[in-house]
């Protein structure tokens, strides 16, 4: 097993037990209420004012609730989906996020409120996803970069796969420790099966929350490792924490993608764990990557690929 004492420094340390303080290790004991109660309070601990010059405004999307933000003239759109294992999260958990992705690429950022399980098993999160992102796309005509942390990264990719053939203008994906769908016998499952921030005890909670009994065989909706087709695809980057059950789904999205010729890069974040946005002003290494995932966001806008 992982020695995190070595594998951590001391800046996000202070991160995990400030989480913890709001948002304890048996947080899945909770009832749902209770879960997103002690998330919420978690995220607004957190929580940062937004940056001069950004401005944001909700709307229905299609029926779908989104929040868009912008800063002057965007010429680009974003769109966010949020973490939080399809259980918990809306538009306040990722509020301060989407305002400085929004202030440092100068893109417009529409956040996705899409619905939560158990009241709304799959694919309803997908099918918000997907409204969202063809009403954006009909209505900015302007280009879109997929964003999404976590359940968030999951719905990112499910859309940039169902989109193809249907919807012109997608000019990339960026997937912050994505949760995709791999293969549970990789290494992070096990060796970082009681990380941190995430556990492999959570995953399965949330995953049988997300469910309508069985899981779904070959829909990529569901999970993107699980198409078999990746061709065609939007240029990609993966962002993983080290210290994550999930962090396997990264390389393994990479290597599909690496095969059928779509542009990928993955950025494997040393001693980083599943939630460490919220530590972007905590931890100098968080920062560090919000700034690599900010500059990401901005290329793909552009068109540009500065990875290779």
């Amino acid at each position: 097993m992982a020695d995190y004492d070595t594998l951590i420094d001391a800046q996000t340390w202070a991160f995990i037990r400030k989480t913890a303080e709001s948002y304890p290790d048996d947080a899945v004991d909770l009832d749902i209420e209770g879960q997103r109660r002690v998330y919420d309070a978690m995220c607004r601990e957190f929580h940062q004012e937004y940056p001069e010059g950004v401005s944001a405004v909700d709307k229905l999307a299609d029926g779908v609730p989104v929040r868009i933000y912008t800063a002057g003239d965007p010429g680009r759109t974003v769109m966010f989906f949020h973490g939080g294992g399809f259980v918990v999260g809306g538009l306040e958990s990722h509020d301060d996020v989407c305002a400085e992705i929004c202030a440092n690429t100068g893109y417009r950022v529409v956040a996705v409120d899409y619905r939560l399980a158990p009241e709304h098993k799959h694919p309803a999160a997908f099918d918000d996803a997907w409204t969202a992102t063809e009403w954006a796309a009909n209505r900015y005509k302007d280009g879109i970069v997929l964003v999404g942390d976590s359940a968030g990264g999951n719905l990112a990719a499910a859309v940039a796969h169902y989109a193809r053939g249907k919807l012109k203008g997608i000019l990339g994906q960026v997937l912050i420790y994505p949760g995709l769908g791999g293969d549970r016998s990789a290494p992070s499952y096990s060796e970082h099966a009681n990380a941190p921030m995430l556990t492999q005890a959570d995953l399965e909670f949330y995953e049988n929350v997300r469910l309508n009994g069985e899981a779904p065989v070959g829909d990529a909706t569901y999970a993107p490792l699980h198409d078999s087709d990746f061709s065609k695809l939007p240029r990609t980057v993966i962002f993983t924490a080290e210290c994550d059950p999930i962090a396997s789904d990264g390389p393994q999205y990479r290597n599909k993608l690496k095969a059928a010729g779509v542009p990928v890069h993955l950025v494997e974040e040393e001693g980083l764990v599943h939630g460490y946005l919220r530590a972007r002003l905590m931890s100098a290494r968080a920062g560090e990557s919000f700034e690599r995932i900010v500059l990401a966001v901005e290329a793909l806008g552009q068109d540009l690929w500065p990875y290779d």
